[in-house]
């Protein structure tokens, strides 16, 4: 009992040094990024501005990519989590619509928790202009996309490879989303609430964006 009590707090302790140690890098990551541009910075000064050692940067990220989707891949695992939690009789896009809302209800103090909300819109507006970042950033996006059509396969009992409808309903979903994160990108208000406010109403478009005729009230 006594070695028990003795280790939990130690170990809790180092895990969250470890964490303070990756956060302190993404940040410091994004701000030099941001400021003075991706290719140009170097993990140098990326461990300079932390006061840590490269051997130490390497150990939380593969490469300075990495870092810079270290915020998105946390948004992006909630998301996940979400729409693994979602009702099973929902319809797939109802529960992935309802999921990413329910994700940004939550996520804005977790971003806030590593990086301004304005330096994390900024990261978003230097990888849509930094050429091989928005390459990644779509490679990025096919796999999630691939995740997400699984995920829902299941959910519906279906074999993604056999029944085009899954992949369908991600491809429909994912370019919403893409077209949202273009628009508060280039908007005012840079906060959490405003993209999901914007997300909510995009999606709600979706139905009838589809419908056959549009003059049509």
């Amino acid at each position: 009992m006594t070695d028990g009590q003795t280790v939990e707090p130690r170990a809790g302790l180092r895990e969250r040094k470890k964490q303070r140690t990756r956060d302190a890098l993404v940040r410091a990551s994004l701000e030099l990024f941001t400021a003075q541009g991706y290719e140009r910075t170097t993990v140098d000064e990326i461990v300079d501005a932390v006061q840590v050692s490269q051997r130490t940067f390497f150990r939380y990220f593969a490469s300075k990519e990495d870092a810079t989707f270290a915020v998105q891949e946390m948004v992006e695992s909630r998301f996940i989590e979400e729409l693994r939690r979602r009702p099973a009789d929902e319809a797939p896009f109802e529960a992935m619509r309802r999921a990413v809302l329910c994700a940004w209800n939550s996520i804005g103090e977790a971003i806030e928790a590593v990086v301004s909300v304005d330096l994390h819109m900024r990261t978003y507006q230097m990888i849509e202009s930094t050429p091989s970042l928005l390459a990644a950033h779509m490679r990025r996006g096919i796999a999630l996309e691939n995740q997400i059509a699984l995920l829902i396969a299941e959910r519906e009992g279906l074999d993604v490879e056999r029944d085009p409808r899954p992949r369908v309903a991600v491809a429909a979903f994912s370019g919403v989303m893409r077209v949202t994160g273009q628009l508060w990108g280039r908007g005012l208000d840079p906060s959490v609430e405003a993209l999901r406010d914007l997300t909510e109403e995009y999606l709600d478009q979706l139905a009838p964006a589809l419908a056959r005729d549009w003059r049509r009230k």
